[in-house]
């Protein structure tokens, strides 16, 4: 379906946690099949690069996430992993950079989950009518992904897991890890699939912006799809 739509459509812990305190979702989007949503990208960090099983194209999913969030309006989180010895957040993604997307938080952190104090609070500051949607890539998938997954669920929150955006050094952990957060409760899908549900209508003005995303990361998409979603 997607593919006759493209054819058709052509250890010290710091952060930067925004306040979106006057921030509501709009009714529109309350309607939405993926009501509340929120991005949050893990620990994607230049000093991991060389060890995780296909890294350039999590990135990539990453990015193309991120050009739909910011098309989309979907508030972004971000974290890196003790970042004194494991480097920033790597630069392709334009995290809070003038010609990037702004994010509500971006954390450094020791604990494996995301889901730190600061993160809460932040959470907190979206005025959500309701239990999120959260979107998440990332590394590992057996460890901080399905740590931060489980904490969301535990909140009550849905949780969809990108399969072609998360991956492990070992890639054998990441099919274990996906079937794992599939019985806890996590959606696991694919970027793409999460853009088409969340649009739901090819005939909104969001969709015209959507689908020249999915059109200039066409490529990449079916790339991340051959290698991390055929493990």
């Amino acid at each position: 379906m997607a593919s006759l739509l493209l054819r058709v459509a052509q250890p010290s812990v710091s952060f930067t946690c925004r306040r979106t305190a006057h921030r509501t979702f709009s009714s529109a989007m309350a309607q939405r099949r993926i009501a509340n949503p929120a991005l949050f990208i893990c620990d994607l960090q230049e000093k991991f690069r060389p060890a995780i099983y296909e890294f350039p194209k999590v990135v990539s999913t990453a990015q193309k996430l991120l050009k739909a969030s910011k098309l989309l309006n979907i508030p972004v989180f971000a974290t890196t992993q003790n970042r004194a010895r494991l480097g920033e957040t790597c630069p392709e993604l334009k995290l809070d950079q003038p010609d990037g997307i702004k994010t509500v938080c971006h954390l450094d952190k020791t604990l494996f989950s995301m889901i730190t104090p600061e993160v809460k609070q932040a959470l907190d500051s979206l005025n959500a009518s309701g239990p999120l949607s959260c979107i998440i890539v990332g590394i590992e998938s057996h460890i901080c992904v399905t740590q931060t997954t489980l904490d969301l669920l535990r909140s009550g929150h849905k949780v969809y897991v990108i399969a072609d955006g998360v991956s492990s050094c070992n890639k054998e952990e990441v099919p274990v890890a996906l079937a794992r957060l599939r019985h806890e409760g996590a959606v696991v899908t694919t970027s793409e699939s999460f853009m088409y549900e969340f649009v739901g209508d090819a005939g909104t003005p969001e969709f015209k912006e959507i689908i020249k995303v999915v059109k200039e990361t066409s490529q990449s998409t079916k790339e991340a799809m051959q290698t991390l979603c055929k493990i």
